[in-house]
């Protein structure tokens, strides 16, 4: 079975410029929502989809994954409330050194207001799924192989600790990975990791780069409808979908030049 993954941002009406292009104004996302339910689609967490993939668990009807990237404060607030109006599932990947009260572990650059560890506590404990997202959200298929193993750990050290259960799936920032990439996640003890790929996860599609389908601020209500009904991806992704090639030769290039500079074989 074929299961539309869909990635979203922030769900904000007025979110900072950085995030204002992958975000979703609150009132669409609710619409959104109201299209799931009408159309009959059964919403999942990744690791309920992970365990239907395993074959642990048959597929319920019209399957469909809500993931959410980087933690942002606006899921807590504008989010979580209509999912759970809805009783839609989701999952939410954090950006460990992103969050709001990060302390001595802030790392990297937020793009708006993040979410605090209470917050995601409060996330956690009304039943939405937390994954890693990386520590400080790297270009993680560009770093040498002790800051690209810490990325991997730290975060999902960081979640375990605070939420007392396993984290054991990933979501990459940015999308991208490589095979030295998925080799160190699998490594590090991650189960299943999502990219984007802006296409419908098929029952064979890589577990350690499933893909997902993005959800945009301009992404209107008969779009959303064509993606979650599976119609006319290449037609709706053609843009991004070129463009992610065009950029995926380019980081090829400084991988394997990082990699014969630092002595490693290219990934």
């Amino acid at each position: 079975m074929t299961v539309p993954v869909l990635m979203y941002h922030s769900v904000a009406a007025d979110p900072a410029d950085a995030a204002r292009g992958l975000s979703v104004h609150p009132d669409r996302f609710a619409a959104q929502l109201d299209l799931l339910a009408a159309e009959g689609f059964t919403t999942l967490t990744v690791g309920e989809l992970a365990a239907v993939r395993r074959g642990e668990v048959p597929a319920p009807d019209r399957p469909i994954v809500l993931t959410f990237d980087d933690g942002y404060a606006d899921f807590h607030r504008e989010a979580l409330p209509r999912l759970a109006g809805a009783r839609a599932r989701a999952t939410v990947f954090v950006t460990t050194g992103w969050l709001d009260d990060a302390g001595a572990e802030a790392a990297g650059r937020p793009l708006d207001r993040m979410l605090s560890w209470s917050q995601v506590d409060e996330c956690d404990a009304a039943g939405v799924e937390i994954g890693a997202h990386s520590h400080s959200h790297a270009q993680l298929d560009q770093l040498p192989d002790a800051a690209l193993r810490d990325e991997l750990s730290r975060s999902r050290r960081l979640l375990e600790e605070r939420l007392g259960h396993e984290v054991p799936h990933l979501a990459y920032p940015y999308g991208y990975s490589s095979a030295r990439v998925r080799r160190a996640v699998a490594d590090a003890g991650y189960r299943l990791a999502a990219a984007v790929g802006n296409l419908a996860a098929a029952p064979g599609s890589d577990g350690y780069a499933l893909p997902r389908l993005t959800v945009a601020r301009d992404t209107d209500l008969d779009t959303f409808g064509r993606v979650v009904r599976g119609e006319q991806h290449a037609r709706i992704y053609w843009k991004q979908r070129t463009l992610t090639a065009g950029y995926l030769v380019v980081r090829r290039g400084r991988s394997a030049l990082a990699a014969v500079s630092s002595g490693r074989r290219p990934s």
